[in-house]
């Protein structure tokens, strides 16, 4: 395989090509109020204990709700969501209930307060596992503690931002599962 020809890019877009995985809806609540948000910037950091870690900005509502009551959580939706994802992070929860303006079901968690989103296709309630880089980076590190997942579609078609309003579709799955070791998987 030849090397690619590449070019300067401008550092502040390299996201546009690390965005780590699907756009999420994150839900939290604290004392009466709840809110949603649209997220980019999560990844997984174990396995055992399940942890990921969420940044929020420290002016969102849901910053404040998820650091009163460490608790949130992460549900997944489908492409077929895709304009309600952007338009959920169109407007603020200060102002107006996401849940109601968009027409998704609260339904109850069993370990957390905050609500699943019923029409995402996964939804992991967490618990703040560590707090040591909330105030200097703004980055939460939850704990996975209750996974729900619907059986279908066994792999939901996400949505990944690429920047610029611009988003990719996951597609195909490629298996190398046999290349991989036992002991790696």
């Amino acid at each position: 395989m030849k090397p690619l020809r590449k070019r300067d890019f401008p550092v502040e877009q390299a996201r546009r090509f690390l965005e780590p995985g699907p756009i999420v809806l994150v839900s939290t609540a604290w004392q009466g109020q709840r809110n949603l948000m649209t997220m980019g910037w999560h990844m997984v950091m174990g396995f055992s204990p399940s942890l990921v870690a969420t940044y929020l900005w420290n002016e969102n509502h849901s910053f404040s709700l998820a650091r009163s009551s460490g608790e949130c959580v992460i549900n997944i939706p489908g492409a077929e969501l895709l304009d309600t994802v952007v338009d959920i992070g169109n407007c603020s929860g200060r102002d107006v209930d996401k849940f109601e303006r968009f027409g998704l079901d609260a339904m109850p968690a069993r370990e957390v307060g905050a609500p699943l989103v019923g029409q995402c296709h996964s939804s992991f309630e967490c618990r703040l596992h560590d707090d040591s880089q909330v105030e200097s980076s703004n980055l939460f590190i939850w704990e996975i503690v209750r996974a729900h997942v619907a059986p279908r579609p066994k792999l939901p078609r996400t949505v990944h931002y690429r920047g610029d309003g611009q988003f990719m579709v996951s597609g195909a799955e490629v298996s190398r599962r046999r290349r991989f070791k036992p002991d790696m998987l």
